[in-house]
Order: structure tokens, then C-alpha cells, then sequence
């Protein structure tokens, strides 16, 4: 996909901010489009259907996090790449933002070619998606690389970004012990700094979505994927 093509949507209710990013964004040659706050990203994403969305978390009328859980909800939307861009650096702030559906969380300030580097990493996701085409089955597990989504008992299950990579790399080898230095890694990237509790959030939540009994946690070491009734 080429840079013109690619759609980035940035949230913010600090004009300078949106200017700031939005020169920098342009520059590079991505299409930019903007919105105050977290009820008009709604409507400007459903619109527009971005490629990656920056959104602040403070703002008026709708804030980051509630904005970030809606977008979430949309089908049409439900592949776009979400990161917070935000002044909130708190572990409580982090781990709300990974929850709600978040595939990253860039805290402010930030220098304009820091900022531009993180885009490019994100948006380099949107090329190993096109790229791949592939279908893997586990158990009653399906997980459609090409439409990120994930079937169980032939049941439809939607998964936030990350929690689909890190769903994908577990299963890629049932019973092996992904260590969490690794997880990160492969899922986050070595430039991402994120939370300590970033991964055990993600699992919970797969726990929820796919089962319990799939996922084992090593103690001091990381987590692993097992199929049902079998602990390798």
C-alpha cells in the first residue's frame, strides 16, 4: 500500500497538537484527517474508515478510552490500528488504554521524528497483513490471518489487534513456553516500552474470549497455549 493511500485520523482537542502531528504525518505523504474529541472520532472514523487512529485520552464530550471502546464495537472498524498519543503516562492510564482496545500507547512529549518512526512501525503491520495469507486451525480454533478474526465452535470472535497477534503467536506452537521478553517482541515491538502488567491484561482477556483452559502461565517465566484437555 502506498503512503498516499494510507489513512491517518488524528484526535486531539489541543489545535496545536493536531497541527504539530498532522505537518509531520503530511509531510511523509499520509492522507491526515482530524477531530476534537472522542464523539467526533467516532463519526470521522466511520466515515472515513481510517488506517490508524491517534487519539488523546483527555478530552471533552467523549474521552479517549470510552472513544476507543465504541470504535472497537464497529464491524467496519474493527481491523483499524489504535494508539493512544497522550500526556497520561500513569501504569492505571496504560493498562485502561491496552483494555479498551489500544494496539499501542505513546506517551507525550515526544520529538515530531520519534513520533513519525512509531507511525511507520505501526503502519508496517498494514503490509505483513496484505501480505499473508493464511488460515490456522487448533482444536475448534480458527484463526483467518487475512480477515483478522478468530472462529471457535463456529462462533465468530473479533479480537483488538493485539490481542489477535498475541493469540497467533501462542498458538503458532501449542505447548512451547513464549517467554515474555519474546512476547513483547514479537508482539510489541523492541522500540515499544509498555507496562509490566501490558501481556498479563492481554491474556486475561483471551481468556475470556477463547477459554481459560488454553492458557498456562510458567511462573517467572511467561505463558503458553494448550489445547483443550491437554497440558503439554
Amino acid at each position: 500500500m502506498k503512503k498516499k493511500d494510507i489513512k491517518i485520523l488524528l484526535v486531539d482537542d489541543e489545535p496545536d497538537i493536531l497541527e504539530i502531528v498532522g505537518y509531520n504525518l503530511k509531510t511523509e505523504g499520509y492522507q491526515i484527517f482530524t477531530a476534537n474529541n472522542g464523539a467526533e472520532a467516532i463519526k470521522t472514523a466511520s466515515k472515513i474508515n481510517p488506517h490508524l487512529i491517534l487519539l488523546d485520552i483527555m478530552m471533552p464530550e467523549m474521552d479517549g478510552i470510552e472513544a476507543c471502546e465504541k470504535i472497537r464495537k464497529i464491524p467496519a472498524l474493527e481491523s483499524v490500528i489504535i494508539a493512544f498519543l497522550t500526556a497520561r503516562g500513569e501504569d492505571y492510564s496504560q493498562v485502561a488504554g491496552f483494555e479498551a482496545g489500544a494496539d499501542d500507547y505513546i506517551t507525550k512529549p515526544i520529538k515530531p521524528k520519534v513520533l513519525v518512526s512509531k507511525i511507520k512501525s505501526l503502519l508496517r503491520r498494514l503490509k505483513s497483513k496484505e501480505e499473508t495469507s493464511e488460515k490456522t486451525s487448533i482444536g475448534d480454533i480458527i484463526i483467518d490471518r487475512d480477515e483478522y478474526v478468530v472462529h471457535k465452535s463456529g462462533k465468530r470472535i473479533n479480537l483488538p489487534r493485539k490481542e489477535f497477534e498475541l493469540l497467533s503467536l501462542l498458538t503458532s506452537k501449542p505447548g512451547k513456553v513464549f517467554k515474555r521478553e519474546v512476547i513483547l517482541d514479537k508482539v510489541w515491538g523492541n522500540e515499544v516500552v509498555v507496562g509490566g502488567r501490558t501481556i498479563d491484561v492481554h491474556i486475561r482477556k483471551l481468556r475470556e474470549k477463547i477459554g481459560d483452559k488454553h492458557f498456562k502461565t510458567v511462573k517467572g517465566v511467561g505463558y503458553k497455549f494448550v489445547l483443550e484437555g491437554v497440558d503439554k
